[in-house]
């Protein structure tokens, strides 16, 4: 080991960076197969509902979980493996420089000389992502069609598939080629402190983005409509209310269509506030449950007939969701994040990362030697600056923050679980973490170093315990 050491220390500066480049990036792939192997363990051994699971989850829904998290988890190895391979390929044999060469000369034909950087840029941009989008997709393709489908998530048909992914392509490049132009520009004229002025860039695109994602983005995806008059609506305006949540507008969108998976999520700035919730989150209102239904030729009947403690089972075990209750104690953890400041936090923690990324890019931008470590001898394109220093050089430094930030997020997952406590909702919430993980097939145990490296919500039993106290309330 030490002899490899010296060895790279006495080898030149580029190949020393573009060695420890692939070092560390081998590094935490064996680091993230070690902990995956620690939490594989979990789902082979743990066969049998544990006793302190015993009232929360029954051994059918408990075992279609651990054999899904099992296929999962074998689908992450061999996809993350390929990934590592891919990106090791890629550097080793020059990809990067190639498909810059192949950009200017897809600049050259359309009459376009070298000096013309700004727009070879968009050609690679272009080039780059279609090349991840194609190589990436066999793997998309099994993980919906194979995975999801086996475990009766999937709900997208194929031509669905292939017409969404090619509509996001779309629109991923009709943001992500303006953009980055801009931000190239910027980083050109903008003399010793453009650093400044492209962290005020990407902080004004970023908030645009979050503004008109929901209203213009989302929905040349998925179907918005306004929840329907009625007391759920009802008690979420008092709720919001209650608590000075600026509510405008509450949205179900069908998720339906593409998944069973829930979800729910609130948008916007200052006060005009909206809630979006997926339609699989509401029993009463997702479609999966009037075909589950339909599929098994039982209809919930209040005349007497077809009563039996059988068949209302059944209907039971099929049902997807949760109850209005249920769904507002989810809404009072949502608003809890609001409340408590979380969203405010992540931007500003967010904001302070990127002024800090790209000072530090100002700093490294002009050592050729990373250039050279990259197979750019003779230039040193901007954007190609901007690929070497925050994906390669930045890779500890961004493993570490996403740690932290993990940490971070669990702690705000336990205070937004306590606000919702304080709103009366402890007993609700508790039963609708228990319906969610049911619904997601989520599998309750886990190893506790995968669990603290990548969990960004606590596990289910550590957020049961907290409510535990209070559910009775």
């Amino acid at each position: 080991m030490w002899a490899s050491l010296d060895a790279m220390w006495e080898m030149s500066a580029e190949k020393r960076i573009f060695g420890a480049v692939l070092l560390f990036s081998w590094t935490v792939y064996l680091w993230e197969t070690f902990l995956s192997r620690r939490q594989r363990r979990i789902y082979k051994t743990t066969t049998h509902v544990p006793l302190e699971l015993g009232q929360i989850m029954d051994s059918e829904t408990f075992e279609n979980s651990r054999l899904y998290q099992l296929d999962k988890s074998t689908f992450s190895f061999w996809s993350g493996l390929y990934s590592e391979i891919e990106g090791t390929l890629i550097l080793l044999f020059g990809g990067i420089p190639y498909l810059w060469r192949l950009s200017g000369r897809f600049c050259g034909y359309a009459g376009f000389g070298p000096e013309y950087e700004i727009t070879q840029s968009l050609v690679f941009l272009l080039l780059a992502t279609l090349f991840s989008a194609l190589t990436g997709l066999p793997w998309s393709l099994y993980n919906t069609f194979v995975i999801e489908e086996k475990h009766g998530f999937n709900q997208q048909t194929l031509g669905f598939f292939m017409k969404d992914a090619i509509k996001k392509f779309i629109v991923t490049q009709c943001i992500l080629l303006p953009v980055s132009s801009l931000l190239l520009y910027i980083i050109k004229i903008g003399g010793d402190y453009f650093f400044i002025y492209a962290w005020l860039f990407t902080l004004v695109v970023s908030l645009v983005l979050v503004t008109i994602y929901a209203d213009y983005i989302a929905p040349l995806f998925d179907k918005f409509t306004p929840l329907p008059e009625g007391k759920l609506k009802q008690e979420i305006e008092v709720m919001a209310k209650s608590i000075d949540f600026p509510l405008t507008k509450v949205y179900v969108v069908e998720g339906s269509k593409r998944s069973s998976h829930s979800n729910a999520y609130f948008y916007g700035f200052f006060k005009n506030k909206r809630i979006v919730l997926f339609d699989t989150l509401l029993e009463e209102y997702s479609v999966l449950n009037k075909d589950n239904q339909e599929e098994s030729g039982m209809e919930p009947r209040n005349d007497g007939e077809g009563d039996s403690e059988e068949i209302k089972a059944k209907v039971k075990n099929k049902k997807q969701g949760c109850k209005n209750e249920e769904v507002l104690a989810v809404l009072g953890h949502e608003l809890g994040h609001w409340k408590l400041g979380h969203t405010v936090k992540n931007i500003i923690i967010s904001q302070m990362n990127s002024f800090l990324c790209f000072f530090l890019f100002a700093v490294l931008i002009g050592r050729k030697e990373l250039f050279v470590a990259f197979g750019f001898y003779d230039s040193q394109p901007t954007l190609i600056g901007l690929l070497i220093i925050f994906q390669f050089i930045f890779s500890p430094y961004n493993e570490v923050l996403s740690f932290c930030l993990t940490v971070l997020s669990r702690r705000f997952e336990f205070q937004a679980d306590a606000f919702a406590k304080k709103l009366g909702k402890a007993k609700d919430l508790y039963s609708a973490l228990i319906k969610l993980n049911k619904d997601n097939l989520g599998f309750p145990v886990s190893d506790w170093l995968f669990s603290m490296w990548h969990y960004s919500h606590p596990p289910l039993l550590e957020r049961l315990q907290a409510l535990k106290n209070s559910k009775q309330d």
